[in-house]
């Protein structure tokens, strides 16, 4: 499928979401919305998918909400515009519903709605280029996309009072210090690097990785015991899968494991 604002690429089991807007620095908008939200429903349909890249074309990741099309929307009456709002936020947050690993690959600018967007991802690679803001303050305005979800659960409150209250930008090392992305690589080694992280991770078993991402999310809202129970069911249901078997008969081979899927 052609799409204008987003594009869809696949190496092997890797599949590729590039924000495709480059005039903008990839500026959120309600048509980019949509189209997302098509490429997401694509990968969900794709069997053969372990592990999705997004990434944004151009200088940057993304410079936030395209501000003439979003801030448009306030201009209806309240209960409309804050629906208005909440559809924009989950037509791009529909990346949430994967069951495979996400991993945004940042660079450049990376502000307000576009570090959401990020954020919403499993995981952050960040070119040391990076420059990372929860910037809604500065245009008079409090997070929306998830920013007072997300940013508390990787930084702390603390650190995510600090971010969203002064508005102000840091850096790919600073982000890296925090906890809120996982590597930082120089800009011309980015993408490579992310290909082949996101590989190591395709070439494990699909069923496991799919259930450690569900189990890892469980537990930020479970108890202990409901944390158990889950990982009991899950090993179990890992026990019966073709890998697991593969995976026992590498070791006593002696050779790297094959993983299929089964």
């Amino acid at each position: 499928m052609k799409w204008e604002t987003v594009s869809f690429e696949k190496q092997g089991r890797i599949v590729i979401l590039t924000l495709n807007k480059p005039e903008t620095l990839n500026a959120l908008s309600f048509q980019m919305r949509d189209e997302f939200a098509e490429a997401i429903n694509q990968v969900q349909q794709d069997k053969e998918a372990r592990v999705v890249i997004i990434r944004g074309e151009g200088k940057s990741f993304c410079s936030g909400g395209d501000l003439k099309s979003t801030f448009d929307m306030y201009d209806d009456p309240p209960a409309k515009a804050q629906q208005n709002a909440f559809n924009f936020y989950k037509g791009f947050l529909s990346l949430r519903n994967l069951e495979i690993p996400v991993i945004a690959v940042i660079h450049g600018h990376t502000i307000g709605a576009g570090l959401c967007l990020a954020m919403a991802s499993d995981m952050i690679i960040a070119g040391s280029d990076a420059k990372i803001s929860m910037s809604f303050i500065k245009v008079g305005i409090n997070p929306g996309m998830g920013g007072t979800y997300f940013l508390p659960r990787l930084v702390g409150t603390a650190k995510a009072m600090e971010m969203c209250l002064l508005g102000e930008a840091i850096t790919a090392r600073q982000a890296l210090d925090i906890g809120l992305v996982n590597h930082v690589v120089e800009p011309s080694e980015l993408m490579d690097f992310a290909l082949d992280f996101a590989g190591r991770i395709a070439n494990n078993p699909p069923v496991a990785a799919r259930l450690i991402k569900k189990g890892i999310y469980q537990g930020l809202n479970k108890s202990l015991d409901e944390v158990l129970t889950f990982e009991a069911f899950a090993q179990v249901t890992c026990s019966s899968t073709g890998d697991m078997k593969e995976a026992v008969t590498a070791f006593k081979e002696k050779r790297p494991p094959v993983f299929t899927g089964s």
